[in-house]
């Protein structure tokens, strides 16, 4: 959610309160700062939003944009000498563009700004004149007017001076859906003059009415892009437009968002990184939710956590951690860690600093805090499967079995050449593996074109199409890296790829896998080294170069010495099959 506006906090004391306007309780019998708010229009005129303008403004925006597209980059792009200018404006048009649907987005909230967080966040997918100009949309949603909120509330939890001390006039946040307020409920025995101090997070009124209207239109323009074939032939438009709304609705669910809540405490009841803000169900309804408040640094101030004496590089691997959790072992995962969600908080019930300092090396023991579960992704068996045959594969470089699992998961079009998809998978990942975020993010221009040229029969046809299943797990992974990037990026994600994908074999999801992923996770070190066997795959896709310079003969020279030791690295993997077997035969018994 969006940091609210600064200013002076008022607080809502329900103590010597009365309903005087349309239900809602004022402190002292007025609006505080503002004069009293006219009667709302009936609620046929509030909910009647297609006859308003809505419906018709969001459909001719995105008309314009996609005939803005056809006759400029459709149309234009073909004619000679014209094309190479098209393609060179293209950044700035994208940008005016996205600075549009940004004003329009702002101006209608609802959908619109949920939908355009959603894009700010595909920065693997679009380029980043769109998504630094829609980057704003975290931050500037507009708060609803209190009045309103408090309109909710009542309606929601009826007499609520006898739940709440205070509530506090100015927004903590406000998001597309809803806004949240700090209170404190009523004390309990010896809590003196407040209670526990909660965030009451509450929802937009009539934003289910608002929702429709926007899906309604969205689905119009999401047939409308399947009338271009490219688009068509690559991912099917209106059924991840259904999948975005029916997380959209599961959002506007607050009862279930309370139960994500319980499931996420329970997973980290015994963890000693993660911690999860408790819910206080006795004062949550459809439309209301009140939990902990755990305000903190969100993930994302770096200066903040340095300055308590967080090792940022540390906040960065538990978050990594964590997330290859979720989805590879609970399968149950936040799908919207945005930095407003994540915060990080020093642990109160450690010392620091520690008595014996060369006991606790690093920084200081922290807690990564989640909060807003009502976006959740699950992850069905089969798809886990897959991921982890994905996880192991990319952990053994092995394209063959890489290409495999992606077919099953849905990312290739019928009719694609596997045997070459698996020969540029393992091309890319003999380049990439073992290198930084840094590295990963600032790719050298000359061996992307080296790639291009090696690969461009693949580039022409892209045989590739969005899985529906992937919407959100993508954009989830997506802001994970962002933020890990943000925190070091230095960091080696290739650690973590094969701490997992070697855990999954040893720890109780082996058995699932079966000796054959077991054999998989060891046969490359029956073989022959890594180096040696990368440039056997060289030759034998006829990729195999010879160069003379000196950091060449070196690496030659460590090849070598690396045939040296095959002996002891037979005798090594040899040990770990055995144990390995050991070990899932001994789970088979014991069930």
């Amino acid at each position: 959610m969006a940091a609210a506006q600064n200013g002076a906090v008022t607080e809502y004391e329900f103590v010597d309160v009365k309903p005087v306007l349309n239900g809602v309780y004022l402190p002292n019998g007025r609006s505080p700062n503002r004069a009293p708010q006219p009667e709302p229009e009936p609620a046929a005129h509030q909910t009647n939003f297609r006859s308003n303008g809505r419906f018709r403004r969001i459909l001719t925006f995105f008309a314009r944009v996609i005939l803005h597209l056809i006759i400029w980059d459709i149309l234009g792009g073909r004619v000679p000498l014209l094309g190479a200018l098209i393609r060179q404006s293209r950044p700035r048009r994208f940008r005016r563009w996205s600075h549009a649907f940004r004003e329009l987005a702002l101006d209608m909230g609802g959908v619109m700004i949920k939908l355009g967080q959603f894009l700010s966040a595909r920065v693997d997918v679009l380029p980043p004149e769109i998504t630094e100009e829609l980057l704003g949309l975290q931050d500037e949603v507009t708060p609803e007017e209190t009045w309103r909120i408090m309109s909710v509330i009542q309606a929601e939890l009826g007499d609520v001076q006898h739940r709440f001390a205070k509530i506090e006039d100015a927004p903590l946040a406000a998001a597309s859906l809803g806004q949240t307020h700090r209170a404190w409920l009523k004390p309990e025995n010896g809590e003196g003059a407040l209670g526990k101090a909660v965030v009451i997070k509450v929802q937009r009124p009539n934003i289910a009415a608002i929702v429709e209207t926007d899906l309604a239109a969205l689905r119009i323009v999401a047939r409308w892009t399947m009338r271009y074939k490219p688009i068509a032939r690559r991912a099917d438009v209106p059924a991840l437009m259904e999948e975005f709304a029916k997380t959209l609705w599961e959002e506007l669910d607050y009862r279930a968002e309370v139960g994500n809540g319980e499931r996420f405490a329970e997973m980290y009841a015994n963890d000693a990184r993660v911690y999860i803000p408790a819910m206080y169900r006795q004062h949550c309804t459809d439309r209301v939710i009140v939990m902990e408040n755990v305000e903190s640094p969100k993930i994302t101030d770096v200066a903040a956590m340095e300055a308590v004496g967080i090792d940022p590089a540390e906040v960065a691997e538990t978050l990594l951690d964590v997330y290859f959790d979720q989805v590879f072992r609970e399968g149950f995962f936040h799908a919207d860690p945005h930095p407003g969600n994540l915060f990080v908080r020093p642990r109160p019930d450690l010392p620091w600093p520690p008595d014996d300092v060369a006991e606790s090396p690093g920084g200081r023991p922290f807690w990564l805090i989640f909060i807003d579960f009502g976006m959740v992704g699950r992850v069905p068996t089969l798809m886990g499967d897959n991921l982890r045959t994905v996880l192991v594969s990319v952990t053994q470089r092995d394209g063959r079995k890489l290409t495999e699992a992606y077919q099953n998961l849905g990312f290739f079009l019928p009719g694609a050449d596997l045997v070459r998809i698996a020969e540029a998978q393992e091309a890319v990942l003999d380049r990439i593996w073992g290198r930084n975020l840094l590295d990963l993010a600032r790719p050298d221009p000359a061996e992307l074109e080296e790639l291009g040229q090696e690969f461009r029969d693949l580039l022409f046809d892209f045989p590739f199409q969005i899985p529906q299943d992937f919407i959100y797990l993508g954009r989830a992974l997506g802001i994970v890296s962002g933020l890990v990037a943000q925190l070091d990026e230095r960091i080696n994600p290739w650690y973590y790829i094969e701490k997992y994908g070697e855990a999954l074999v040893a720890s109780q999801e082996g058995p699932r896998f079966g000796l054959e992923t077991a054999w998989a996770l060891v046969r490359p070190y029956l073989d022959t080294p890594g180096q040696v066997r990368r440039l056997l795959n060289l030759a034998e896709n006829g990729r195999l170069r010879v160069q003379t310079d000196r950091d060449t003969l070196r690496q030659y020279e460590r090849i070598e010495k690396k045939i040296g030791q095959l002996g002891w690295s037979i005798l090594g993997a040899a040990g770990m099959l055995s144990g390995t077997l050991l070990y899932l035969n001994r789970k088979k018994k014991e069930e």
